[in-house]
């Protein structure tokens, strides 16, 4: 693995922690700026799995709502692949598994993400949508993280 893709898939993995531990309320709500917010792109697109979009505002809104609601939430992070050098960008995938997660209709659930990502480091995230992983995939991986 490049050192690129080794630094994409901190990113990946070090935000989603950071998710845990806002949805869990371990982390400090001042760090939502500094860890999270910092990191989007004033014009970010958030599409969700079920199709809605979401712009940067609308993001921050549901996160901060969101502090220390899901005490028992979880995430893996699997395949993180960079697909495209796109000259100042990066298009990357990688596949989220969640476990008690009380804002989807499934509360262990999975879905594929694509995300758009500046080249230069920090990382800004600039489009990032999800979709559901079909049942069949799902079903034939562990839930066991």
């Amino acid at each position: 693995m490049s050192e690129r893709e080794n630094d994409v898939r901190k990113e990946v993995e070090d935000l989603h922690r950071f998710f845990v531990g806002w949805f869990n309320g371990t982390v400090d709500e001042a760090d939502l700026e500094s860890v999270f917010v910092s990191r989007l792109d004033e014009h970010v697109l958030f599409i969700s799995p079920d199709g809605n979009r979401m712009g940067r505002d609308g993001l921050v809104g549901m996160f901060r709502r969101a502090h220390g609601a899901n005490p028992e939430f979880r995430i893996e992070i699997r395949d993180v692949r960079v697909l495209r050098d796109l000259g100042d960008h990066l298009l990357v995938t990688y596949s989220e598994w969640q476990k008690r997660a009380r804002s989807s209709a499934k509360p262990d659930n999975a879905r594929f993400t694509s995300v758009l990502l500046t080249k230069k480091q920090p990382f800004k995230w600039l489009h990032i949508h999800e979709t559901w992983l079909p049942e069949a995939e799902m079903a034939a991986d562990p839930y066991d993280f």
